[in-house]
């Protein structure tokens, strides 16, 4: 464990963001900071985070080594869990994730966390066989909650923005292709959302008032579109006409290559995605309207405008 800039606390609980260097979690700190809130910034590289937040008291943790995460978790009142190991060079991500899980949740618990707020994946049986990464992601979710305290797990589609895997691949198939042969997942139906909306319920998720030890709310943006609608609205955007032609026999497997060679997403990071696209994503239960109610999220055009922005 090593600390860069500690400050003195004393008892005031405080807020830990695991996974601070990641698109979400970076800006989530950054939201956090200016606010005076002075969370935690955690992750495998404290050097990194204390050359970006040099006011800010950061932690190295590594959640697959439950030694490093207690004095991390002192003090602490909320932890967001923003990690995952669906990266180059992992073979079994579900199997990670799970135990991942396991050790957060236990300490920090044992801690005496009180909450964990949680960034999950939409999708559900009914709709069809759930992929093994958007399964994965539910499942982390359900181990937190099991071997932790209160879990609030907050489930999304594609997140909007410059760094989300998703739509650069999605961007890339548009910038680097005259023309596009697309699989069945094409016409999926999804509710992409900003990720300026994802930091706008992470934030109010610290503190909102929960009945249960597990709860589960959906987010996503107003519309419900298909990825062939995504694609045709970036083209729009940059002033192209892509073709798009339907062939039904490519596998997850087979789109994965082509996309690994087409864009700037390795092949082994492609293939769950899409296995995911294949999953129908939207929301299903309204119940984020209800606790909170002043979020409204924007639509697709303005998330890719914000997105493209930045």
């Amino acid at each position: 464990m090593r600390w860069s800039d500690v400050r003195p606390h004393g008892g005031v609980a405080m807020i830990l963001i695991t996974g601070a260097s990641g698109a979400i979690g970076a800006r989530l700190t950054s939201r956090l900071e200016a606010e005076g809130r002075n969370p935690v910034a955690a992750g495998r590289r404290p050097e990194e985070l204390a050359r970006r937040w040099p006011g800010l008291r950061v932690a190295q943790v590594d959640v697959l080594d439950p030694k490093t995460l207690p004095p991390a978790l002192e003090q602490v009142s909320t932890a967001y869990y923003l990690v995952h190991s669906m990266e180059s060079g992992v073979e079994r991500f579900d199997e990670t994730d799970r135990t991942a899980a396991a050790n957060f949740g236990r300490a920090a618990k044992h801690a005496g966390v009180e909450r964990i707020v949680y960034l999950g994946g939409l999708g559900t049986p009914e709709t069809g066989p759930m992929s093994p990464h958007l399964a994965s992601r539910q499942e982390v979710g359900r181990v937190l909650a099991s071997e932790g305290p209160q879990v609030l797990e907050f489930r999304a589609a594609m997140v909007v923005s410059a760094e989300s895997a998703s739509f650069r691949m999605l961007r890339d198939l548009v910038d680097h292709l005259p023309a596009m042969v697309a699989p069945r997942w094409v016409d999926t139906r999804s509710q992409p959302i900003a990720i300026d909306d994802v930091i706008e319920y992470l934030v109010a998720g610290a503190n909102v008032t929960l009945g249960q030890h597990h709860t589960v709310v959906e987010i996503g943006g107003p519309e419900t579109i298909s990825y062939r609608e995504m694609l045709k609205s970036y083209a729009a955007s940059r002033g192209k006409t892509r073709p798009i032609i339907g062939v039904p026999f490519l596998t997850p497997w087979l789109s994965s290559l082509w996309c690994g060679l087409t864009t700037s997403v390795p092949t082994e990071l492609a293939r769950p995605l899409i296995e995911g696209m294949s999953t129908e994503v939207v929301v299903r239960d309204h119940s984020a309207a209800e606790l909170f109610p002043g979020i409204r999220p924007v639509g697709f055009r303005q998330a890719m405008e914000r997105a493209l922005a930045s």
